[in-house]
């Protein structure tokens, strides 16, 4: 008996296995594109911002927490234009080091009214628990 050639069997594998590797190398690269923007730029910029990370200082005026729940909102104030803010809503546990002044990061998106829905919300670390030198 000869044995059949299975060629065209081997190579219809090879192409699906190429092409799903392919999809999730392309899927991947495309979930993971967001733009990291300060408040100036995204300002600048609103279809960059749509989804984005930005970052910025806390302003101390219209700080309030989220009716009902965990969460915050605020307005982010670019670090060199204080005059520049967007403002800010997020649904979450609050950092212990959030306050007004605090440098933040947040990641979500910019939409048509002009605030930031932020899906998450982190806060740089003071300067106090940086190490100093001594002499």
């Amino acid at each position: 008996m000869a044995q059949k050639k299975n060629t065209p069997l081997y190579l219809a594998a090879l192409l699906l296995f190429l092409g799903g590797l392919g999809f999730l190398v392309y899927s991947g690269l495309a979930e993971n594109s967001t733009y990291f923007l300060n408040v100036s730029e995204a300002l600048a910029a609103p279809d960059k911002a749509r989804s984005a990370r930005l970052f910025g200082t806390v302003a101390a005026q219209d700080l309030q927490p989220a009716a009902g729940g965990a969460g915050v909102a605020f307005l982010l104030e670019d670090q060199t234009d204080k005059s520049l803010s967007v403002r800010v809503t997020y649904r979450g546990a609050v950092p212990d080091t959030f306050k007004a002044g605090a440098e933040v990061i947040v990641e979500g998106g910019l939409g048509a009214d002009g605030s930031f829905a932020a899906k998450t919300l982190m806060t740089k670390c003071p300067s106090k628990y940086e190490k100093q030198n001594r002499t």
